[in-house]
């Protein structure tokens, strides 16, 4: 029975991964579903909400979280100038250069996109493209490549975009050695009793950049084929 109990009360450890799926679900802010499902798994697990030098406490681990990753936050310096950007017509701009050529298409731009995001994140240089370039670059250029845009071909574009953005960075980081992705896999490998070099990881993860990128290549090209037949056409070959 005690048996039984220590398996029911590890299951319930498990109940952030719970709220994380409800929450990303119900489309609430990603932000405060995360850290709630950081307080409740802490809390289920026993830990303190003060700890001491012994046993760490809930804000102490998520302090320490958010000190040792400090580094990510730095992208919040560029919205200024970003912003500066937009109201100087950045988004005209990009939406007239990518006019000019005359080889551009809509799937060429989001693919092309993707490969330059999975270079930057293989030499291990980390930033939110979402608000350096996806919104305010890349973005302005999809919809530029759009003969006729709505308000509904404008947020597929958007979300092409965004699609492009998340496949090269997610999967390109892991090429990277020193990279969270493949030092985070090591480590929970180690830790489970199978030590793996992080340089085997970014061998191995270079064959699913492959997939992604053939992935994305499809996926792109039948967005814009589905604009077209809607009337919505973007300069596709």
């Amino acid at each position: 029975m005690r048996a039984g109990c220590a398996r029911s009360k590890g299951s319930m450890k498990l109940i952030g991964i719970v709220i994380v799926i409800v929450g990303l679900a119900l489309r609430w802010k990603t932000g405060p579903v995360v850290l709630a499902a950081a307080l409740v798994t802490g809390l289920v697990a026993g830990m303190p909400i003060v700890g001491n030098p012994q046993t760490p406490g809930l804000l102490d681990t998520l302090g320490k979280a958010f000190t040792e990753n400090r580094l990510i936050t730095l992208y919040l310096l560029t919205l200024p100038a970003v912003g500066l950007a937009e109201s100087a017509g950045l988004h005209r701009f990009a939406a007239d250069l990518i006019r000019r050529i005359k080889s551009a298409s809509l799937a060429r731009l989001l693919w092309s996109y993707q490969f330059v995001r999975v270079l930057i994140g293989a030499a291990g240089i980390r930033f939110n493209g979402h608000a350096v370039f996806g919104r305010p670059i890349v973005e302005p250029m999809a919809s530029g490549l759009l003969e006729n845009p709505d308000e509904k071909s404008a947020d597929i574009a958007k979300g092409a975009v965004a699609a492009s953005e998340n496949y090269g960075n997610f999967f390109g980081q892991n090429l990277f050695p020193a990279g969270a992705g493949c030092l985070l896999v090591s480590g929970v490998m180690k830790g489970a009793g199978y030590p793996v070099s992080i340089f085997d990881l970014a061998t191995l993860a270079i064959p699913i950049v492959v997939v992604t990128l053939v992935y994305s290549a499809i996926q792109f090209s039948l967005i814009g084929r589905k604009l077209r037949k809607e009337g919505r056409k973007p300069n596709v070959q």
